[in-house]
């Protein structure tokens, strides 16, 4: 199951060089663009600006600030082609955004459920579509047992899903597995309650 996050780049350029005149109390003057970018899903955050004294807010996609030769801030917008002109070469380098998943797991094993086992796929998908993969694991129980005992069978659901992901391709020095027993439930619970959606492994390929 993917759990998509926001996505919020701002990106600057320096266009030139320094400019002749700036003021006494300011730092060098370059003609900078910042521009503010929306993620996939379309939503976009907000940066703050600042030169000196003086400090301009950018909010929402495409909302951009250029740093003129002599040091004055003047916002304004850009559009998504002006963005391509501009950034084409640096945004084609990034990395595509972290991909995460959520698997589960039949009671009190490490043993996925068969939902889950074909969901495995997706994820080896993910993996094989980037070309230097990192994998994080991270194995959680519910609250039935000792913490002691689902400590211990957290870090086996991890350890058994890096097994198969190897077995399936993946080279070792690429995946992390780590187990946080119960102490991080999607579902807050009692304790003794046994509960199918906190018997998980969440996986991010980034």
């Amino acid at each position: 199951m993917n759990r998509a996050a926001l996505l919020t780049v701002a990106v600057v350029v320096a266009l030139s060089g320094a400019a002749c005149a700036r003021r006494p109390d300011a730092p060098p003057a370059r003609a900078d663009l910042f521009v503010v970018l929306p993620g996939r899903d379309g939503a976009a955050g907000a940066i703050t600006v600042a030169r000196g004294a003086d400090r301009q807010a950018l909010e929402g996609a495409y909302a951009a600030l250029r740093v003129t030769g002599d040091g004055r801030l003047e916002p304004g917008r850009i559009t998504e082609q002006e963005v391509r002109d501009v950034f084409g070469p640096a945004l084609d380098a990034l990395p595509p955004p972290a991909t995460s998943f959520i698997l589960y797991f039949t009671f009190g094993t490490d043993q996925l459920t068969p939902e889950s086992s074909q969901a495995l796929g997706d994820v080896m998908a993910e993996v094989r579509r980037r070309p230097d993969p990192e994998v994080v694991i991270v194995g959680h129980t519910d609250r039935v047992g000792t913490v002691t005992q689902n400590d211990a069978l957290s870090l086996q659901r991890a350890e058994r899903v890096r097994t198969t992901m190897l077995g399936l391709g993946l080279a070792a020095d690429r995946v992390q597995a780590a187990g946080r027993g119960e102490r991080e439930p999607l579902v807050p619970t009692d304790d003794e309650v046994a509960e199918p959606r906190n018997r998980r492994v969440e996986i991010t390929v980034r």
